[in-house]
């Protein structure tokens, strides 16, 4: 039924998906909702709402246009349960924004594997990564997609190296200059700084434990397979399955790295983590192990919200 349901890319998939991002975004900012009601309050909300909701289209976008899954919905209904399996992962404002800057930057980095306007694309894709990391400093690490992809396409034109760099130098000087105009300071505007903390103490909780178990076993048992596919995808379309594994990997790094453990920081995690598990879904060819699977990861999620 659920599978059936999102096997194809349907408008109500995205009104069902907008519904399960609304709860999960509600679970997440109880404590702002439940003050005085101020129209700056309730326009920051709708703000960082709508962040979010963008964020899943931004990534649909991505999906359908380079062929990162076949036709269908999986990945979206994928990310909205773990919006709500984790629902503190939309608690924080700044990596909120910060990853749909990510998504922005992803969807110029992935479409180089046209091979056209490359410098316009390596420029946006850095200039979209460095947005990202002055909302939230570790998301810079997603910087390091560019040259992997470089490396992917053996790319030897010194240029192409270059254009990256200029481009998040480009926001430094538009930040810098900002901080100068509005604050009368170089360098206010860079409030988010390369902290870490390694104590993961705060997410030593039932529900949070259960979550991230569904999450990391259901994702290390996918790539798996994900990566036996990548051999058998048109070679063209490679690279970009394998820059989707890396961000993974960046994405781990950025909550191993993370300043506060609050959840906040998995959001990096789940656009990655749904393409992948949804590769994974696409190969199963008996429909009640599929049904089994999705229900799985559907019920979970809700079932948490009682614990």
């Amino acid at each position: 039924m659920i599978a059936s349901i999102f096997s194809k890319s349907k408008p109500i998939n995205f009104i069902i998906v907008f519904f399960i991002t609304l709860l999960a975004f509600l679970l997440a900012n109880l404590e702002d909702i439940n003050k005085p009601i101020q129209l700056s309050n309730v326009l920051y909300l709708m703000v960082l709402f709508l962040a979010s909701y963008i964020s899943i289209l931004m990534l649909d976008f991505i999906v359908s246009k380079n062929k990162l899954t076949q036709n269908n919905n999986y990945e979206i209904l994928l990310y909205a349960l773990f919006l709500v399996a984790i629902p503190l992962s939309l608690s924080s404002g700044n990596i909120i924004i910060s990853n749909l800057f990510v998504l922005f930057g992803l969807r110029r980095l992935i479409s180089l594997r046209t091979q056209k306007s490359m410098n316009k694309k390596l420029f946006d894709a850095a200039f979209w990564f460095a947005i990202a990391a002055l909302f939230y400093f570790w998301s810079i690490l997603f910087f390091v997609l560019i040259l992997f992809t470089l490396l992917m396409y053996t790319d030897n034109k010194i240029k192409h190296w270059v254009i990256p760099f200029i481009g998040i130098a480009t926001v430094f000087i538009l930040a810098v200059s900002f901080s100068v105009l509005y604050y009368n300071n170089f360098f206010e505007v860079f409030k988010s700084l390369p902290i870490t903390n390694l104590d993961f103490s705060t997410h030593n909780n039932l529900p949070f434990i259960i979550a991230l178990t569904m999450l990391l076993s259901f994702g290390a048992w996918s790539s798996v397979f994900y990566i036996g596919e990548i051999k058998n995808k048109k070679k063209s379309f490679r690279p970009s399955f394998k820059i989707i594994l890396f961000m993974v990997i960046t994405s781990f790094a950025i909550v191993v790295l993370a300043p506060e453990k609050n959840g906040s920081e998995f959001l990096f995690l789940f656009s990655p983590l749904a393409i992948i598990i949804t590769n994974y879904i696409e190969t199963m060819e008996v429909n009640w192990f599929k049904d089994v699977f999705l229900a799985i990861l559907v019920l979970v999620p809700f079932v948490l919200l009682f614990l």
